[in-house]
């Protein structure tokens, strides 16, 4: 395919859902490992305030995929914050599941 020169006018712009699908990824993620992290240097014992912040995280994390779903299928929009925002939500999503069956079954 022959690559044009020259501009190209359009009247894509980012979806506010989308930027705020990312950002919730992305708080979500970094609280996350934060958490672990925390965890893992006093020795495994946790306090009650950790759990709290997963039970925080799960829900960024399930508003954020929610938004990212919703912002992907918008007509007329970049969709890169939008499918960041889902891989993000997804990953972030994925490490509370590992950290709640590692917890139960190991």
């Amino acid at each position: 395919m022959k690559h044009r020169k020259g501009y190209q006018f359009t009247n894509k712009r980012h979806s506010k859902k989308a930027v705020m699908s990312t950002v919730y990824g992305a708080l979500g993620l970094t609280c996350l490992v934060t958490v672990l992290y925390l965890s893992y240097r006093s020795g495994g014992e946790a306090p009650v305030k950790y759990g709290v912040a997963g039970v925080l995280v799960t829900l960024f994390a399930l508003t954020g995929l929610l938004l990212g779903v919703l912002a992907a299928r918008e007509k007329d929009r970049y969709r890169f914050f939008a499918v960041l925002g889902l891989i993000l939500n997804g990953v972030t999503l994925a490490g509370v599941s590992g950290v709640l069956y590692m917890g139960a079954y190991l």
